[in-house]
């Protein structure tokens, strides 16, 4: 019960800020961003002395190498939080702006207005920057919110909201408007997403165990992706060496990222003139090739693919390579097997690429791109709360605008309906 009354007391206190954010002026609230990396800047030892207990708790834990370098806060990774805040204040605010405003016979003009969303609930694991990155895209767009970081990381992350606090309270908003959960008790994300009346919207991000608890029990509407399992396909038309460099960079870029490939299918006329090259950088990567039966007899380092392995987000140096028949075959093998987040088509072949785009059922389909595209920054948003494979609300990479909504405003001047 007390876990209980402490969130509904945070959903209480977020709810009446939402009131106060939604009226922010852009200046207002990129004075607050800005006073927020002021504080931050101020309070650089205290953030590294809190991140250190973080440090030495994992260690002790057993955190591994990998979880312990997310959670460490080195000065370059202030500098970050620093730059970023610094760049989400220039980025364009797209709350109170009207679209599509057109007369209608009545006389009366119809238009689209968008809206923040209300309350946001962020749940994450490890990474302490996530901290200000989800308030900072919140506070920008117009939002209140509820951040819920690791418990690997409390120290860490109460450290950074009190400079959050202190930020917006300088501006002359409610420091409510952006609350750090202080308890590492599991059953406050419970509670968090079982309170429609409010938290509008929930945004997990982490492990694929956390976003299918997150999916399963929610009572809000989530904002999310549990796989990257994305495609390169090599068309027959393909220019050979666009292909070369687009497979290896969409594999070996980041070997655990959601839009790194994890399927390469390539078109069965030109399989034997290209997969030789890619296997020899591949293995020379150490990266594992797992093939179907034609793979393997072309590339005898391939080891035979299973069943599960089309269906795999690997998040390592491991490829599942299949050789396909046709373009038909490659959408079908995408549209089942693929997690929807991003596919790519390496072709020449106008029409082919057209109905590539058309009818694979992704968040981001591309032609002659690596899939690491797939981000936020690189499409032009400034930043990204996320990425969503859902098909309502937001799709692909969720920056500003994916934080708001839109509803109809209409300007009369008298107007009646006959």
């Amino acid at each position: 019960m007390e876990i209980q009354q402490y969130m509904q007391t945070l959903g209480q206190q977020a709810r009446k800020a939402s009131r106060a954010m939604a009226r922010a002026t852009t200046g207002i609230k990129n004075q607050a961003l800005l006073n927020i990396a002021a504080q931050i800047e101020e309070s650089r030892e205290v953030l590294k002395q809190a991140n250190a207990k973080d440090m030495a708790r994992g260690e002790e834990n057993g955190l591994d190498a990998a979880l312990l370098d997310r959670l460490e806060l080195t000065d370059g990774r202030i500098d970050t939080m620093l730059e970023g805040l610094r760049q989400v204040a220039g980025l364009a605010d797209p709350v109170g702006g009207i679209t599509d405003l057109n007369y209608r016979p009545s006389g009366i003009q119809v238009g689209k207005m968008r809206v923040p969303l209300g309350v946001i609930g962020i749940i994450y694991e490890s990474r302490p920057n996530v901290t200000i990155e989800a308030a900072s895209l919140c506070l920008k767009s117009g939002n209140a919110t509820i951040l819920r970081g690791g418990s690997e990381a409390i120290e860490s992350n109460q450290a950074l909201a009190a400079c959050i606090a202190k930020g917006l309270e300088d501006a002359g908003l409610p420091s409510q408007a952006v609350q750090v959960i202080e308890t590492t008790d599991r059953a406050a994300v419970g509670e968090m997403i079982t309170m429609p009346e409010y938290v509008d919207v929930i945004v997990p991000r982490g492990g694929k165990g956390l976003i299918e608890r997150i999916s399963r029990d929610a009572k809000v509407p989530v904002i999310k992706h549990l796989d990257g399992i994305c495609h390169v396909y090599i068309d027959n038309d393909a220019d050979l060496a666009k292909a070369t460099n687009i497979a290896i960079n969409s594999k070996t870029h980041r070997y655990g990222t959601c839009n790194t490939m994890e399927t390469l299918l390539v078109h069965q006329d030109i399989a034997e003139k290209i997969l030789p090259d890619l296997a020899s950088v591949y293995t020379s990567l150490n990266v594992e090739l797992r093939g179907c039966e034609k793979t393997m007899a072309i590339l005898p380092v391939a080891i035979a693919a299973t069943a599960e392995d089309w269906d795999t987000e690997y998040l390592a140096p491991i490829l599942a390579i299949k050789i396909v028949d046709d373009l038909d075959h490659a959408i079908e093998h995408i549209n089942t097997h693929g997690s929807h987040h991003t596919d790519t088509i390496v072709s020449e072949n106008y029409t082919k690429s057209r109905r590539f785009l058309l009818e694979v059922d992704s968040s981001s389909v591309m032609i002659n791109a690596s899939t690491r595209f797939a981000d936020g920054f690189e499409y032009g948003l400034g930043a990204e709360i996320g990425i969503s494979t859902d098909k309502i609300h937001a799709r692909g990479p969720v920056g500003l605008e994916g934080l708001t909504s839109q509803k109809y405003v209409v300007l009369g001047d008298g107007e009646i309906r006959k």
